[in-house]
């Protein structure tokens, strides 16, 4: 079946501001559809073993780099408003659902990406089938005085310096216990861990927000995170879970690896991950 999946690289317009780098992993006859959502620093490139996995099993998957971040163009880790990152998701979702009429698609987000993609559900609700968040940020890691004040310091450069890099100090130890994963993430070239002050400010705004409007989302969610993730606080995936509608969270699921670091999809058990994954959506 490995041989049979089609790799496409292309370009998509998804708003005003120019292209995205796209990529696709198409079987010969697609029974369903995954859209995936990269995190912060990251691309749409790491998820190949992901996605042919998904590929392998009928699903048609798609994904793209978004702003700022992989082969997309323009200054790294910058966005005009953190709003556009939901928005081009919903229009993705509507691109691809053009390509692949009928068929049920799953949309999943990890890290940031799981973020961009709770605010999706919550405000645009995108005609998905069912969602999965992993290790989003819903939370932000640290906190108390420190922390305030970098929240501070980030509103008030978005006004007055709205491009000026800021680099988050990820510890790509923190992704996953396979050193290979870590080998690759430091020499990956498209990997760029800088964010500007305008980025980063409307990220955290969208933390807040879209913990506030979980109760609004519509579709069934599997949360998935690492219990020892220190990137992305698990804590902000349960507030989430327990804040969706009762009639969403009777269809939900939250699934919480004790053992597992932020990038549950890239450890050494992410084989067993993504079966959870297969068996939620089967039921």
């Amino acid at each position: 079946m490995r041989d049979k999946i089609l790799r496409k690289e292309t370009q998509v317009v998804l708003s005003d501001q120019g292209e995205r780098y796209r990529r696709s992993w198409l079987p010969p006859e697609p029974t369903r559809v995954m859209i995936l959502v990269h995190g912060y620093a990251e691309h749409a490139g790491r998820y190949d073993e992901m996605a042919m996995y998904f590929a392998e099993r009928g699903f048609a998957v798609h994904a793209y780099d978004q702003a700022g971040h992989g082969r997309t163009t323009g200054p790294r880790g910058h966005v005009d408003r953190f709003d556009r990152l939901p928005e081009e998701v919903a229009r993705f979702v509507e691109l691809v659902g053009l390509d692949h009429p009928r068929l049920p698609i799953t949309l999943v987000g990890h890290s940031m990406g799981g973020l961009v993609v709770a605010a999706t559900c919550a405000e645009h609700h995108p005609p998905v089938d069912r969602v999965v968040l992993s290790g989003a940020l819903l939370e932000l890691a640290g906190g108390g005085l420190r922390q305030s004040l970098s929240l501070f310091a980030a509103k008030i450069l978005s006004v007055l310096a709205p491009k000026i890099g800021l680099a988050a100090g990820l510890d790509p130890q923190g992704l996953s216990r396979d050193p290979e994963v870590v080998r690759r993430y430091v020499e990956d070239p498209y990997v760029k861990d800088r964010m500007t002050a305008r980025f980063a400010a409307g990220m955290n705004a969208a933390v807040a927000r879209t913990r506030a409007g979980a109760g609004r989302v519509e579709r069934p969610m599997l949360i998935l995170h690492g219990g020892l993730d220190p990137m992305a606080p698990p804590a902000g995936s349960r507030s989430f879970h327990a804040a969706l509608a009762p009639g969403v969270s009777g269809e939900s699921e939250l699934k919480v690896y004790p053992d597992l670091r932020h990038e549950i999809f890239n450890e050494p058990e992410r084989e067993a991950v993504w079966q959870d994954m297969l068996d939620w959506l089967d039921r």
